[in-house]
């Protein structure tokens, strides 16, 4: 009768065993958190900026490669569609290999309805020729794809009409702000936060000008940036 219990015992331990965690399962580590939000304003976050000379000694167009899959790499689109398909107005049809055609956008900078996705760049909030005179000539070649296709922040890229693009070069705000006055504030605390989120410096001028919208008419401006690295 003995021997009959263990054996029952025995098969019950067998039959359970697959449901019952292993040590290993019990000790896997948890997925580390994403980074916390930081939430200041705009002249608290433009006092954070570290100050320093702009150098721009080795920079190339190639220097940062983008577009590249994107974040959902299995849609068929490269990043620059898929910013245009989030921030449409109206969806456009999306066609064999990515082809937008139809929808509408509202560009950023200067308030133009665009009905043809052709008519629209994908902008750089910051530059990545001011990018790399700001510290991302130090960075891999992989950190400066990251930069180049981030997604990860709804502010570091932007539809916006080509020729507003083409004259914001790579320009920061002590030369150019957007044409449109009511989007001057949202960009001043956009570049700022971009800066933070990528750890990119300022120079003197740059820094000057953010100070002056700052504290003058952009001064309830609140900034949102996760660091990026």
């Amino acid at each position: 009768m003995i021997k009959n219990l263990a054996r029952t015992i025995g098969a019950l331990s067998l039959a359970l065993a697959p449901l019952l965690p292993t040590p290993a399962a019990q000790a896997a580590p948890a997925a580390p958190a994403a980074p916390m939000a930081e939430v200041t304003t705009l002249a608290d976050a433009v006092g954070l900026l570290k100050v320093t000379e702009e150098n721009r000694a080795g920079y190339t167009s190639s220097s940062f490669r983008h577009w590249n899959a994107g974040e959902d790499t299995t849609d068929g689109c490269d990043t620059r569609a898929e910013v245009l398909l989030a921030e449409a107005v109206v969806a456009p049809a999306v066609g064999a290999d990515c082809k937008l055609t139809g929808g509408r956008w509202t560009s950023y900078f200067d308030g133009q309805e665009v009905t043809d996705a052709g008519s629209l760049d994908v902008a750089h909030l910051v530059a990545p020729a001011e990018a790399w005179d700001s510290g991302a000539s130090a960075w891999t070649a992989e950190q400066r794809e990251a930069y180049a296709n981030d997604q990860g922040s709804d502010v570091s890229l932007a539809a916006v009409t080509s020729r507003t693009n083409r004259q914001k070069a790579d320009k920061d705000p002590a030369d150019w702000m957007p044409p449109s006055p009511e989007v001057q504030c949202r960009y001043a605390g956009e570049w700022v936060a971009t800066k933070l989120r990528w750890q990119l410096t300022a120079d003197d001028r740059e820094l000057e000008a953010l100070k002056v919208y700052a504290e003058g008419p952009c001064e309830d401006v609140i900034v949102r940036y996760a660091p990026a690295h």
